[in-house]
């Protein structure tokens, strides 16, 4: 058996893989809670409902993935600390961030199900997409404590040291969706809102346990203690952590965006459609992502403990992992275009030679998002919160919400496919431009 890697190490390539691997099949499984509703609502209950499921989730998303941004600013923060040998101080703003997030998501789950009709009317969703959108929503955001809280401790089982337990949370978790849902929808006949509380219990699932794994005496980095307040800590936290934040609240503003567009130039096809697109996309950015913020708490560690050799040997070796990922990216998507829509499909067949013809143009993008992600969330390891923010800021609300807003003008339905080409491709750019510019700053 593997001894367990320390953040403090050389690392090599195996050992940068070993050690990200678990924060990879984790964010693989967390987007799997998604793509699983969607397969079975697409197979077994219709397909304006799995529109339904594709037009509200943007706008939940961003509700839950405030837990990603405090896990990841937090991460960063607790991380050098424990660099700098402060044991004591890292546990305290670990407890405090559990707590302060937890707090923060029974708030807003209440405003979020009073309002969720007003919300998915902005989205130009009527008549029975509206109803199923309600329906959806308004269930799914009863367990929103516990979807932040399931971001906000993967992130935190990285940097305790423990990847692979979190890992372990996750399959249970997803493996708590698949089995609910079936018996949901398929077995007690429930259809929409089985697929939305299917979702919302095994959130639960992935949320609560680690409280009790972290409360008590444990083997891990982290331990949670009576908090002390520290609100510039929070703030801390809060900005290095926007610009993940802002990324991923950008690609559900994006993807709304993409919906009212579809909306208008394809009709209710046009969201199914998008919607299997971004299954994929869901999948292929969980192992992007999981490879960066796997990777973060060793960055920010040895960026702490001023190992500068072993930053630059990192980031060398962090992007010829992220280089050779997109390229496979790229050739699965092309490969699987087919197979994967035709999954999705059931009783909608006709849609197929589009999605496919969609898939074609959308799969360029992944040959470019492995560089735009890794480069905002390196410099969010480096505590460096505004580099990372304008990496993001750039990459969604300029170049990609820009380009699905004109380029339909000018090619149709496929300015829409092309428009993540584009952004991506810009985003890669301007983040490898930070990269050198930053260079000697930081000693990589």
């Amino acid at each position: 058996m593997k001894s367990r890697i320390h953040l403090s190490e050389h690392f090599t390539y195996s050992k940068l893989l070993r050690f990200t691997l678990p924060t990879i099949g984790t964010n693989i499984f967390l987007s799997l809670y998604i793509v699983v509703d969607g397969y079975f609502v697409a197979n077994f209950v219709g397909k304006t409902e799995f529109a339904a499921i594709n037009l509200i989730l943007p706008a939940l998303n961003i509700l839950g993935t405030i837990g990603y941004m405090f896990g990841v600013g937090g991460s960063a923060l607790i991380a050098k600390r424990l660099g700098e040998k402060n044991q004591k101080e890292a546990n305290s703003l670990f407890s405090l961030l559990v707590l302060f997030c937890a707090c923060l998501g029974v708030l807003m789950s209440v405003p979020g199900f009073i309002f969720m009709r007003q919300i998915t009317t902005m989205f130009g969703a009527e008549g029975k997409l509206l109803e199923y959108c309600v329906l959806y929503g308004r269930i799914f955001i009863l367990a929103l404590p516990a979807w932040i809280l399931e971001y906000e401790f993967q992130l935190f089982f990285v940097t305790a040291e423990k990847p692979g337990l979190g890992l372990a949370v996750t399959v249970c978790a997803g493996l708590c969706n698949i089995a609910l849902d079936a018996l949901f929808i398929i077995g007690f006949k429930w259809g929409l809102a089985g697929a939305a509380a299917a979702s919302a219990l095994s959130q639960v699932v992935g949320g609560v346990f680690p409280i009790f794994y972290f409360i008590r005496k444990n083997s891990s980095l982290l331990k949670l203690v009576k908090p002390v307040w520290d609100g510039r800590a929070l703030v801390k936290c809060c900005t290095n952590g926007t610009s993940e934040f802002m990324g991923e609240v950008a690609f559900s503003l994006v993807g709304i965006a993409y919906n009212v567009q579809l909306l208008k130039y394809a009709g209710e096809d046009g969201i199914v459609i998008y919607g299997i697109l971004m299954y994929v996309s869901m999948i292929f950015s969980a192992v992007l992502v999981g490879f960066s913020n796997g990777a973060g708490p060793v960055f920010s560690y040895h960026y702490g403990a001023q190992n500068y050799g072993e930053l630059r040997n990192l980031r060398k070796r962090s992007l010829i992992l992220i280089g050779l990922t997109s390229v496979a990216m790229f050739a699965f998507s092309e490969v699987l275009a087919r197979p994967f829509s035709a999954a999705f499909l059931h009783g909608a067949e006709q849609l197929l030679p589009d999605t496919v013809h969609a898939f074609r143009i959308f799969s360029v993008a992944y040959l470019f998002a492995g560089m735009a992600v890794f480069s905002s969330a390196f410099f969010t390891a480096l505590n460096n919160g505004q580099v990372s923010a304008m990496i993001s800021f750039l990459r969604t609300f300029v170049f990609d919400l820009g380009a699905v807003l004109l380029l339909p003008f000018i090619l149709g339905v496929d300015g829409i496919w092309y428009a993540i080409v584009f952004a991506e491709l810009m985003a890669a750019i301007v983040g490898g431009l930070f990269m050198f510019a930053f260079r000697k700053k930081y000693h990589y």
